[in-house]
């Protein structure tokens, strides 16, 4: 197979995965109209058309589509060469993109990604919290961390630690509407949630009870404060109450309701090649996590 088989392959996979020429451009470093030359060049050599350009978007045909599915490998291949070849130096480089959501990922994980970032000065570090689901490929994340069972089955998750949840409320909110003895009884209280659902766990069977209360938030450090002002219960992974229990500003609940099986996960996109940034960030983040325990 001649060299310049090769050319336009690049600019054509990071075209499908930005959806864009402008984009793919800023991803590679070099001008659209370079991007637009080498895939008209690649399409011309193949003879058949890969893209469907308009005015506003860029669309794969299904030939494209194909070729997308055979080449992504093949460049994604490449540039793990390139960078087992650089590593020998183990400089990374390049901008380390992660996802995270919950005081678990704040208070424990960019500590972690922090000191791994001390570790490399040649790599940027963007940690974006937020707890939507994200599209890897079109928002450039290397990973995300997440707490809870994974949904989406075209993704590859890691278990990063175990969790325990607990329940628990101020020391004014039981004195003013008693304490529940089992999780049904949580129907009659005023709840600060983030979901309305609750999962329980007792002698090995779970109970979901559909809750209620007037403060929401899908910010744990939000739901700890309203709690602590008598607000509601709160039911929330234990290491992010504990520091308020020991100072006696909670009052744990339902203890042994508590579900004891809920884990944080490192997610990311379920492709065969990961930028080495990602790779060594990921196994730095499960070592320092193998002996956590809530």
């Amino acid at each position: 197979m001649v060299v310049d088989s090769f050319e336009g392959i690049p600019e054509f996979v990071a075209v499908a995965e930005k959806q864009g020429f402008s984009a793919a451009a800023k991803q590679l470093g070099c001008s659209t109209s370079h991007i637009s030359r080498q895939i008209s060049r690649l399409e011309v050599r193949l003879g058949v058309a890969l893209v469907a350009r308009t005015t506003r978007m860029v669309s794969l045909t299904h030939a494209g589509r194909l070729y997308y599915d055979r080449c992504r490998d093949l460049v994604n291949g490449l540039q793990q060469a390139n960078e087992q070849v650089g590593s020998q130096q183990f400089q990374l480089n390049g901008t380390l993109r992660v996802s995270a959501a919950g005081a678990f990922a704040e208070n424990h994980v960019a500590p972690a990604l922090i000191d791994f970032a001390r570790q490399h000065p040649q790599l940027t570090v963007n940690i974006n919290y937020d707890s939507r689901l994200i599209n890897f490929v079109e928002e450039g994340f290397d990973f995300a961390i997440r707490l809870g069972q994974l949904k989406d089955s075209g993704l590859v998750a890691r278990k990063l630690v175990d969790r325990t949840l607990m329940a628990a409320a101020s020391p004014d909110y039981l004195a003013r509407h008693g304490t529940p003895q089992e999780p049904d009884q949580l129907r009659k209280h005023s709840c600060v949630i983030n979901n309305d659902s609750w999962t329980f766990q007792h002698q090995g069977i779970e109970t979901s009870v559909r809750v209620h209360g007037r403060f929401q938030s899908n910010n744990p450090n939000t739901l700890l404060r309203a709690c602590e002002q008598g607000l509601g219960i709160v039911y929330l992974p234990r290491s992010n109450l504990t520091p308020s229990v020991e100072r006696g500003t909670l009052i744990p609940v339902l203890e042994p309701y508590w579900h004891r099986g809920v884990s944080n996960w490192i997610v990311y996109q379920n492709r065969q090649f990961l930028p080495m940034r990602a790779r060594l960030a990921i196994d730095y983040l499960l070592a320092q996590f193998a002996d956590w325990v809530e």
